[in-house]
């Protein structure tokens, strides 16, 4: 299928795109001329963002029609960064969690401050052996701090201190507001420990379930992928991963909420499926997911088990997008076999890394592939 493709790229490039976007004069002018050429356009975001409603108001200023089927109204847009924060989706959960008692958290309170903040967190790694630390707004590991028994002295003046010196490094810890949890330790043959589930939700409010997933977690808490099959998770934790994610998402929708959003578990060693967080946007896996159906097929989780790796580290500047093309061609995916590596993207290799999906007819299959490709690039 052949689909006209036309890319406007902004000037400047602040990583606000749609800012980027409104201060381009050559990039505004075309979208105003493609939006009366064609009546009306659709425009979809990585996020709801401020940004995001401010381009949509000024295309509809000039008098163009705008369709934006997967965000909220405006009214609604507060649903992104509330829910999407560590805080609002731990009132949702400690409210819902009355309804529905395999809905839970780790024991955690919502702190302010720094000083506060490090005094909490000492009592708590003191008496469990562990503690986490999170920013309220952070992602994909960043704005999170993971303590394991021996990573902090024993005794509370001398843990409060390190703490503060640590949180003090940032200076997002002052800005905004804490969460400080117990340590849940993960089981590693659950979804890598880390189970998840995307939906969609409807502009009629309908809640879609897109796919379960075990996402690629390292110890620092920073997200890399995920892996993507029907038996990437026990049927019990599916099934619970699934139910959960649908009792959140009916909560967004009444809200207002619409567009993807997924929900990040923990499953601990103990059996219990904690809630860690949800992301409410376009997700590290909704890309995997919509590959999928686009190469393998609508059911591609049930014929295919999938990996990816959102910034494989690889040095700068060493690949062109050709060089690894041709590197890589013996092990690219085949329309045929269903199977091979997808290069992402080609903007991430100057910055030393790759972004990948494999795909292969079985986990085995997969790994061994991705095994073949990091061979390839010398790792």
């Amino acid at each position: 299928m052949v689909r006209d493709l036309e890319i406007l790229v902004p000037a400047k490039h602040t990583g606000l795109l749609c800012e980027d976007v409104l201060n381009d004069r050559v990039v505004m002018k075309r979208l105003i001329q493609l939006g009366k050429e064609y009546k009306r356009i659709n425009i979809t975001a990585y996020s709801t963002t401020s940004h995001f409603l401010k381009l949509v108001d000024e295309l509809k200023a000039e008098k163009v029609e705008v369709r934006t089927s997967e965000a909220p109204k405006k009214a609604n847009a507060w649903t992104v960064n509330f829910y999407g924060s560590k805080s609002g989706i731990r009132q949702l959960t400690q409210i819902n969690g009355a309804i529905r008692a395999d809905l839970k958290m780790p024991n955690g309170v919502i702190s302010s401050g720094i000083i506060d903040t490090a005094g909490i967190a000492a009592n708590k790694y003191i008496k469990e052996g562990g503690v986490v630390i999170k920013t309220n707004k952070g992602h994909s590991g960043a704005g999170v701090l993971i303590f394991h028994r021996g990573d902090l002295p024993k005794k509370f003046v001398e843990c409060e201190k390190e703490i503060i010196q640590l949180l003090r490094k940032d200076a997002y810890w002052e800005k905004f507001p804490i969460v400080v949890e117990s340590l849940v330790v993960p089981n590693p043959r659950i979804g890598g420990g880390f189970p998840n589930a995307e939906f969609f939700i409807r502009q009629d409010g309908e809640v879609e379930f897109l796919y379960y997933c075990g996402m690629r977690v390292n110890s620092k808490g920073e997200f890399g992928g995920v892996e993507i099959g029907e038996d990437v998770l026990p049927k019990r934790v599916a099934s619970r991963v699934t139910d959960i994610g649908y009792l959140i998402g009916e909560q967004f929708s009444k809200d207002g909420y619409r567009g993807y959003f997924d929900v990040d578990y923990i499953a601990a060693k103990g059996g219990d499926i904690f809630v860690s967080e949800s992301n409410v946007r376009v997700t590290g896996g909704t890309h995997v997911y919509e590959a999928g159906k686009e190469l393998v097929g609508r059911n591609f989780t049930k014929k295919s088990f999938v990996v990816s790796n959102n910034m494989y580290s690889i040095p700068p500047k060493k690949f062109t997008f050709k060089k690894l093309h041709n590197l890589m061609e013996p092990i690219l995916f085949s329309r045929k076999t269903k199977e091979g590596v997808v290069i992402c993207s080609s903007n991430l290799l100057t910055d030393g890394y790759l972004s990948y999906i494999v795909f292969g007819k079985n986990k085995k299959r997969a790994e061994t592939i991705e095994g073949k490709m990091k061979g390839l690039l010398g790792r």
